[in-house]
């Protein structure tokens, strides 16, 4: 496990977890396409290799955004939100964003 740059991890307001969410938006169409949680180590993983790094809270394990579907996540900037409470990520998806096939994970079930 290589260290979050200290800068940055100060100012992370984590839960009791120590996850942080992290919204994820196109960078194109300016869609969000999913939420998924990171930690510290998610985090340093997903700016140093430029692909959506996660930390999966029902597998117990981190997982990288089309290891396993193709339907990967090219970062292009992570921004930390005013409270430091939330990430944004914005990427340059490649194929479906959510684990259905949808192109986002907000393609369905509109409440209003």
């Amino acid at each position: 496990m290589t260290p979050l740059d200290p800068a940055i991890a100060a100012r992370l307001k984590r839960d009791d977890a120590g996850l942080v969410p992290a919204v994820v938006q196109d960078a194109t169409s300016r869609s969000v396409l999913m939420v998924g949680w990171m930690d510290d180590e998610a985090l340093h993983r997903t700016l140093t290799t430029g692909r959506s790094t996660f930390w999966s809270r029902s597998r117990g394990e981190y997982w990288v955004k089309g290891e396993t579907s193709g339907h990967t996540q090219h970062v292009r900037e992570v921004r930390l939100d005013c409270d430091g409470d939330t990430l944004l990520v914005v990427v340059d998806q490649v194929g479906a964003a959510c684990h259905t096939g949808a192109t986002t994970c907000f393609d369905e079930d509109l409440l209003t």
